[in-house]
Parts: C-alpha cells; structure tokens; sequence
C-alpha cells in the first residue's frame, strides 16, 4: 500500500556550529518552536539539529499510521549519518513513540516531554479531541521499545498522571519537573538530561562504557 501523498514533511537541518564529529542527530518536532524559544541549534551546537514543521499537527501527531510511515520511509533515511534522538512534547512526544512502535528500532533515542498519552480513565476531558479514540486505543498497546527513552511532564500539568503510566509502560525514567504544559517547562528540562541522552546512544554505537562522572572508559565487551 502507497502512503498518503498528503502527508510531506518539511525538514530543516541545522548543522554543528564547529567541524561535525561522530555523534547523534536530533530531530525535534514541532521544530522552528523549540528552536525559537529554547535555541536548540545553540543549546547542542555539537549535533546536527533537525527542525520539523508540524504540518496538520493535530491530525498528522495524533498516532497516525500515515503520519509515521512518512517519518520512517522519507525523513530518516534523508538525514546525517549518526543515531537518531527524537525530541517531541504533547502529541509531538505522542507521535515519535507512535513511530517507534510501529517500525522499532527506527530511533536510538526518544526525549519525550509531557506526551499526550490519553486513556479513557485518566482524561476523559479530551474526549472531544477528534483523534481521541485513536490515541487511547494505540496508548494500550505500549510495551517497551527498543529505543533508549526518558520522558519529563511538569508537576502543575494534567497530563502528569498519564505521563506516570507511560513511564510504567515502558519501563523508563520520568523527570518531574516545576511548571507547566508549556515551551517554557519544556524547554528548562532539556538541560542536562536531553544531553546525556544524546551522549548514551552515541556511546551505544561506539561501544564506549562511561563511570558515574560521564569520563570515557575502556570499550564495551563486543561479540
């Protein structure tokens, strides 16, 4: 089956700020906001850093099967060369989890702040939300991915209690944080964890084991 033709993602890549050295990609949804308020590009000057517009954000977001393949087949194989780290809040966070477990092993690593992960029993005030069904029925099939995941939610938020069952879910850390369902909240997480995530999965690839304080050590045991 072809995919949706109405489904083109608009990508950006902003490259390192100094000569690239061997390391993870970051691709952000909702890419020119993060940008904007947190200044991805500045914050990991280091990695090259890929804005994606949100196109029809409610729609494409919402666990879309379109959506996902179009992520998968067309994006991914267009970026630099290094594991992937996803970064998406609300339905971005949704949407990446989405993909990951429809095709696993597509990301290295998942950031995922403050995800719209609805269930009937924890949000039914979003039940309007045209895509509702969709999003609780796909949020009932999580298991864990193969991807390296962290998620944060802000303490003052309604999604805290779906973000505390996801976490569950999956078997991942989640970062409580002050604030609320906003830029702002998100883009104070960031710093350190999204850095370390993205250290973890280059280190993953290059078989590299680090003590507590982050210093390389010996090489991984390979096979």
């Amino acid at each position: 089956m072809g995919r949706d033709p109405g489904v083109t993602i608009q990508a950006r890549t902003v490259p390192p700020a100094s000569r690239p050295v061997a390391s993870a990609v970051l691709l952000a949804h909702d890419g020119p906001e993060y940008e904007r308020v947190a200044g991805l590009s500045r914050l990991f000057p280091h990695h090259n850093v890929v804005l994606l517009s949100p196109g029809s954000r409610s729609e494409w977001y919402s666990a879309n099967p379109a959506y996902a393949a179009a992520l998968v087949h067309d994006v991914l194989p267009s970026l630099p060369p290094g594991p992937v780290v996803g970064l998406g809040a609300s339905l971005g966070g949704l949407a990446l989890l989405h993909a990951e477990t429809t095709y696993p092993g597509c990301f290295a690593g998942l950031f995922l702040q403050s995800g719209s992960f609805f269930t009937a029993e924890l949000d039914p005030q979003e039940s309007g939300f045209p895509w509702f069904r969709r999003i609780i029925a796909f949020v009932q099939t999580v298991r864990p991915v193969a991807a390296r995941v962290v998620l944060t939610c802000g303490r003052d938020e309604e999604n805290l209690l779906n973000n505390r069952a996801m976490a569950g879910r999956l078997g991942a850390p989640l970062l409580e944080v002050p604030g609320g369902h906003s830029m702002v909240t998100w883009r104070d997480a960031l710093d350190p964890h999204l850095h370390r995530l993205l250290q973890e999965v280059t280190d993953d690839r290059d078989g590299t084991v680090r003590d507590k304080a982050g210093a390389p050590g010996a090489p991984a045991a390979r096979d």
